[in-house]
């Protein structure tokens, strides 16, 4: 523990089982952008079937770190990983991994919604097409399934060849997460998807995640606290200190907000 940590009272209750299976174990992360550090030495354990949320002030390197878990970062000149990510105990950095099939079982929902300037049923087709061939049937199949999913499809279903662009806001980040579902990854990462919704499509949002942590892992960064409250089930704390994003706490999401320490962390994140 830091010296800037939170001294928490964890409720054991909450806490991952002995043997429960770390679907995603980061240890000693850190990224650079060229000669800037940006993040310094994070480790934690996101286990299967939970939202992992992460949280901390602008410039911590949430972002960044999402973009590490699913080798976005290869995309992006300059960057540099060091340290482990591993998926099933297997590191996603090995030279044998193919990062698009890794990206296939790890999807991203970003903070704006990105359709494409195609058909609402080409955008949710997208990405699976990428990764198998499907015939006619199977493509309104795939459709069907990952609208009905984000609960877009009694919305949409008579317009499907229509733009995507005609699309609330809110509608077109939930056909984002259609999209990401049509190629059925085992994790979805979440960087502020709710935070250019209204408050109607960001209870839709909060609804569908409770949802979709049934059979699937879900790491969500936020700034916002009462969302964080209401759907994560763990919680890491990123900090900044000396321009370093650096991992402060992670507890479980009741021990975290129940602490009578973490208002006194929320003062600081507010101010820094």
């Amino acid at each position: 523990m830091t010296k800037n940590s939170i001294a928490l009272e964890p409720n054991r209750s909450c806490l991952p089982e002995t043997g429960s299976p770390g679907i995603l174990e980061i240890n000693a992360l850190s990224i650079y952008a060229r000669d800037k550090t940006i993040l310094r030495e994070v480790s934690f354990t996101v286990t299967e079937r939970q939202i992992f949320g992460i949280i901390g002030p602008s410039g911590a390197g949430k972002s960044t770190l999402l973009r590490a878990i699913n080798r976005l970062l290869d995309l992006q000149p300059g960057f540099r990983v060091e340290g482990s990510v591993k998926m099933h105990g297997r590191e996603i950095y090995g030279g044998d991994l193919d990062p698009d099939d890794l990206r296939a079982r790890i999807g991203m929902l970003f903070q704006q919604p990105v359709v494409f300037p195609a058909s609402i049923e080409a955008n949710v087709l997208f990405g699976v097409r990428h990764h198998r061939s499907l015939r006619q049937a199977e493509k309104a199949e795939a459709v069907e399934k990952a609208l009905r999913s984000v609960a877009l499809w009694d919305e949409v279903k008579d317009r499907l060849r229509d733009s995507s662009l005609r699309l609330s806001v809110g509608q077109q980040q939930r056909l984002c997460l259609a999209r990401t579902l049509a190629v059925d990854p085992e994790i979805i990462l979440m960087d502020e998807p709710t935070s250019a919704l209204d408050a109607r499509s960001t209870e839709a949002i909060e609804h569908l995640l409770l949802e979709l942590k049934e059979d699937r892992t879900i790491v969500l960064v936020t700034h916002n606290l009462d969302q964080a409250r209401r759907v994560t089930d763990w919680i890491a704390c990123l900090c900044s200190e000396g321009g370093e994003g650096r991992l402060l706490e992670s507890a479980c999401c009741d021990a975290f907000f129940s602490s009578t320490a973490c208002r006194r962390f929320f003062d600081r994140l507010e101010d820094g």
